[in-house]
């Protein structure tokens, strides 16, 4: 058995096109920049700057952002290429079988479903604490035990408000990708206004004196700041997810990668350096820092918007992540590793609505029931492990004779896939020991379904049988 077997680019844009019902090209270059700041600015910049000012960075946040910015701005030159090169759902499992063979494509693609899955369920999780925080301000509460993952010690079981939304959010993704997009640019523009309001109102409250001493916890402290808010950069990713319901997939995806990156690090770089302007780094220890900050400087009228533009800002991020695992899905289930539920498309809508259904049971049951910080920590290293093997990828793909010489290049090859793959590997070095270990035991679960089912029924090696028996 070939463990190794690779599908050519060739043969992975054919089959794009093979099926009876095939996904819906609608979305452009604007769809897609949209789609890229809608799955970053979010549960990042609202909920965790405050935490790793307070923790890890101090005032030296800014630096935080400014190194995982490097970081995923190597990575995202990576995915731009392979995005253009290989305009297919799947993103880096879809690479990884073009360039690394089936079972380290498997082991991405298990990986990536750790990232999408949990990501969902960590903004969800996020939303449903900004979401109660507004409804408190009109005296309206939800039943202790119903407001927070289980936790008998503090009373709480399930997190409704986190299961109520992501069934809302589902929903929507089953009405089609061009319904889902429009939406999700509407809320974007809201978003973004409100973060340039922050920008504006804020700039004029800032004392130079919070930013001493700026690194109070030394550059150790600015590598784990880093760390942390690595999570408020995922998400660009997931706009590769999206190839086959792109037009002019070639032009299209570089851009869209590209631009939600540079606005998204361009703003937290802003916002970071203001926060901890108005407010001393040690009181920023809090779930919504932002909105915080404004109360700090009695902006009391702001802080209101600023709510309302985090429960949309999160929106959005958890509509683009649960899009991306579903699509994943599709991909994963069409090359026959998982089971062919996942890749059928609703002939009306252009979907795979069965597939979405069951990704809303799984979000909704992590959602639900674990805490945030250790759904953070996991989204974490998935996303830097796909990373640092798209970044490698990258290496190979320049090596191969069949790989289109068209389209969008990363420049300064090989010296970008190798920071892309130094710097996000440094950051993971920089996460907790116990959120390397369940990784492990994730990839071990992976191996496991592999070896005994996907390996099995991959296409690829149906398609092999049924050679060997024509020869026999």
């Amino acid at each position: 058995m070939n463990l190794f077997r690779k599908k050519s680019i060739q043969a992975l844009i054919r089959e794009t096109g093979q099926k009876d019902v095939t996904l819906k090209k609608e979305l452009g270059a604007f769809d897609l920049s949209m789609l890229g700041i809608g799955a970053i600015i979010g549960t990042g910049i609202f909920v965790l700057t405050g935490v790793a000012a307070a923790e890890h960075a101090g005032p030296a946040l800014v630096l935080s952002f400014v190194l995982s910015g490097l970081a995923c701005v190597f990575a995202a030159l990576c995915y731009a290429e392979f995005a253009s090169t290989v305009p297919v759902s799947g993103s880096a499992y879809t690479y990884s079988y073009a360039t690394f063979g089936e079972l380290i494509a498997w082991i991405l693609g298990w990986d990536l479903i750790l990232e999408y899955g949990l990501a969902s369920s960590a903004v969800a999780s996020g939303w449903s604490g900004y979401f109660q925080g507004l409804l408190a301000g009109f005296g309206i509460h939800f039943p202790t035990a119903l407001t927070s993952a289980f936790d008998p010690a503090k009373g709480t079981f399930i997190d409704l408000p986190a299961i109520l939304i992501v069934l809302l959010i589902t929903f929507l993704l089953t009405q089609g990708i061009k319904k889902s997009a429009r939406f999700n640019s509407i809320i974007v523009i809201v978003k973004l206004a409100v973060v340039i309001l922050f920008i504006v109102v804020g700039v004029w409250y800032v004392k130079p004196s919070n930013w001493t001493p700026f690194m109070p916890f030394g550059f150790s402290g600015v590598t784990a700041g880093a760390a942390t808010v690595f999570f408020a950069y995922i998400g660009f990713d997931a706009v590769s997810t999206a190839a086959e319901e792109v037009k002019n997939p070639q032009r299209n995806m570089p851009i869209g990668i590209i631009a939600s990156l540079l606005v998204c690090t361009v703003l937290y770089i802003i916002v970071s350096a203001i926060l901890t302007g108005i407010v001393p780094y040690k009181l920023l220890d809090v779930k919504n820092p932002v909105a915080f900050a404004l109360n700090y400087i009695h902006q009391d009228w702001v802080a209101g918007f600023i709510s309302l533009g985090a429960i949309a800002g999160i929106t959005t991020v958890l509509l683009v992540m649960i899009y991306g695992q579903t699509r994943l899905f599709y991909a994963i289930s069409r090359d026959g590793l998982l089971p062919k539920v996942f890749s059928k498309v609703d002939k009306k809508k252009q979907t795979p609505i069965v597939n979405t259904w069951i990704t809303c049971l799984l979000v909704s049951i992590f959602a639900g029931f674990i805490p945030l910080d250790k759904l953070a920590e996991l989204t974490n290293i998935g996303t830097l492990f796909a990373f640092m093997t798209v970044a490698v990828g990258i290496l190979y793909l320049r090596k191969s004779k069949e790989a289109p010489k068209t389209g969008f290049r990363v420049p300064f090859v090989p010296a970008i896939p190798i920071l892309a793959f130094i710097f996000c590997g440094y950051l993971a070095l920089q996460l907790p020991k116990l959120t390397w270990e369940s990784f492990f035991v994730w990839l071990v679960i992976g191996l496991v379904v592999y070896f005994g089912y996907g390996r099995k029924h991959s296409t690829l090696n149906i398609s092999s049988d049924a050679k060997l028996r024509k020869i026999s």
